[in-house]
């Protein structure tokens, strides 16, 4: 079966007018050091103008100080985390939300009980860190930047 299903063909949705269907079990989903991301709708996945994904770090794991030059929306569905933005540490629980604006350095560092979150971002973001190597199976190049593989 396909990645998208779509239902009625007069309703909003992909390009075509369609409500696109990403099933559980279809979404894309990268592993990185730090977490595994699994992409719930993107431009690719589902024709979405927005990309969500969610965010799983195991316990106590922490993700590479970056910006992203777009604003980000993390809500925390479970456990708990360090949002480190520009410099200054925030502790994050389940329910609570952060919008991590454009250019902003970031660092989650996942707490003992790890930490799901879903993230919303524009279609399009670029990441970039100076010195940091990134596996070709997590970002594309994009000048000096990276796009993220799970928001394509």
């Amino acid at each position: 079966m396909s990645a998208t299903r779509h239902a009625g063909a007069d309703t909003a949705g992909d390009a075509a007018g369609r409500t696109a269907v990403i099933w559980h079990a279809d979404a894309r989903r990268t592993v990185t050091p730090a977490a595994t991301m699994t992409t719930l709708a993107s431009p690719t996945q589902g024709g979405a103008a927005q990309p969500v994904w969610r965010v799983d770090m195991p316990p106590t794991a922490s993700g590479p100080a970056h910006a992203i030059d777009a604003q980000q929306v993390w809500t925390v569905l479970d456990g708990a985390a360090t949002v480190e933005i520009d410099g200054v540490p925030v502790a994050i629980s389940a329910g609570d939300t952060v919008v991590v604006p454009a250019d902003a350095r970031r660092r989650i560092t996942a707490h003992d009980a790890g930490l799901s979150a879903i993230v919303v971002a524009p279609a399009g973001m670029r990441a970039y860190a100076p010195g940091i190597e990134v596996s070709p199976k997590c970002a594309v190049p994009d000048g000096d930047k990276l796009v993220p593989a799970w928001t394509v």
